[in-house]
């Protein structure tokens, strides 16, 4: 069979075209770290490696909201602890406030510090997070919560408890609304700090009127109590929830340890390989290109 001239410059031109695309691909897979470029080099590995790099930004969208979740848990803690510790402190003048020997006027000194724990109270639950949200306004976290008024506060914000998604299948709350934290189970305490104040400023000026005062005084320290009752079980609520994201994150390291490792796996270049493959195809492509110089100056006349 005759082999036309030209037949074997495309021949020559195609092998040394196709050499020098190897030769090209093996530069950039060493120059980009990575062995798979493009899919066709490795379509079930490419496809494994995008499912795999999906849940790796899946995990660490977790990670971000457990950041976020547990920032507005301590800012929680920190606020109920100043709750709790004014809580205590107000309980500790109502049982002042009851001794039978004092007189009106030092009974209107309680009154002020009281009113005071009021003005405080209601300040911490218009608290904020880092971000600017209130934390007692449920999902209307631009809005203060509380407004102070002559009968104790006002609330501003909704019902709903914010919580956010901190893995595959879980949803911590990361606020709380205030009902649920100053005014549950009938325990209004900005209502009864409001009410103890007006009465403690009302002069006791017979045997009824001692009677409504420490029918009062009990009514407000049993308040009080129901609310640092209620507190203390969502700061033990907080704490768990903090707990639990402590060991999600745990979690969330080694899932991203191991995506890591299996992209590790399936998209590293193993250098030692690759050096050695580009050295050879280095070689078949010169060998090429002298046997395409040789092949090409062949002519009839030179036997001649």
């Amino acid at each position: 069979m005759r082999i036309s001239t030209n037949t074997l410059y495309q021949n020559g031109l195609s092998r040394l075209s196709q050499l020098q695309v190897d030769q090209d691909r093996l530069m950039q897979q060493i120059s980009s770290k990575k062995r798979i470029l493009t899919p066709a080099d490795d379509p079930v590995g490419a496809a494994r490696s995008l499912e795999l790099q999906n849940s790796q930004r899946v995990n660490t969208q977790f990670e971000r909201n457990r950041m976020f979740a547990e920032n507005s848990m301590n800012a929680i803690e920190g606020n109920l602890q100043g709750v709790t510790d004014l809580l205590i402190a107000a309980k500790a003048r109502l049982a002042e406030a009851g001794n039978a020997s004092y007189d009106d006027v030092q009974r209107s000194y309680i009154a002020i510090d009281l009113q005071n724990d009021l003005e405080a109270l209601v300040a911490l639950a218009n608290a904020q997070d880092g971000s600017g949200n209130y934390l007692y306004a449920g999902y209307s976290t631009d809005t203060a919560p509380y407004t102070l008024n002559a009968g104790g506060a006002t609330y501003n914000g909704d019902n709903q408890v914010r919580q956010l998604q901190v893995s595959a299948n879980r949803q911590l709350p990361v606020a709380e609304n205030g009902p649920s934290v100053f005014q549950a189970n009938g325990n209004d305490v900005f209502a009864a700090l409001a009410t103890i104040t007006d009465l403690l400023q009302t002069p006791v000026t017979s045997p009824a009127d001692a009677q409504a005062l420490q029918d009062g005084l009990a009514a407000a320290s049993d308040a009080l109590q129901g609310t640092l009752d209620n507190v203390l079980t969502v700061r033990a609520r907080n704490g768990s929830a903090l707990k639990e994201i402590e060991a999600l994150n745990s979690d969330g390291s080694s899932r991203d340890l191991q995506y890591a490792k299996s992209l590790s796996e399936l998209q590293d270049l193993d250098y030692a390989k690759a050096l050695s493959d580009l050295a050879k195809q280095q070689t078949v492509l010169e060998a090429a290109q002298k046997a395409f110089v040789a092949t090409t100056s062949l002519s009839l006349f030179n036997l001649i």
